[in-house]
């Protein structure tokens, strides 16, 4: 791979972070920085560049989709590409975040395999 990937994991749940980084991990050459609600992952992406976002919606402080409202008013990170993890899966919830800017939708419980091509997809890994 020529180029090396950051990706911001935004979850408040630490065992479903560790899942979703472990799945990460399966993709070749990419790093993962881990941010436990949106309030931490604005610092976080404050704080150095990302390729991708992948965040839960529902988070104490900050939710997902107002992290995905900021990330999108923000001109230095509007062109970021999110991917929304949670267990909201009626299809208005799927709209909304559509609407405010999400890349991707996933429904949780989600499979290893869904995160990696989703990642992979949205960073042209394929």
């Amino acid at each position: 791979m020529a180029k090396n990937f950051t990706v911001l994991v935004v979850e408040d749940s630490p065992a479903t972070r560790r899942l979703l980084v472990f799945a990460l991990g399966r993709i070749e050459g990419l790093r993962v920085v881990e941010a436990c609600d949106g309030v931490d992952a604005l610092k976080k992406l404050a704080a150095e560049p990302v390729d991708l976002v992948l965040t839960d919606i529902n988070m104490p402080i900050m939710d997902g989709l107002k992290l995905t409202r900021r990330v999108r008013g923000d001109a230095a990170l509007r062109h970021v590409p999110i991917v929304i993890i949670t267990t909201e899966g009626r299809e208005e919830d799927r709209q909304r975040a559509l609407a405010l800017g999400a890349n991707h939708y996933l429904v949780k419980p989600v499979q290893a395999p869904q995160v990696i091509d989703a990642v992979k997809r949205l960073l042209q890994l394929e």
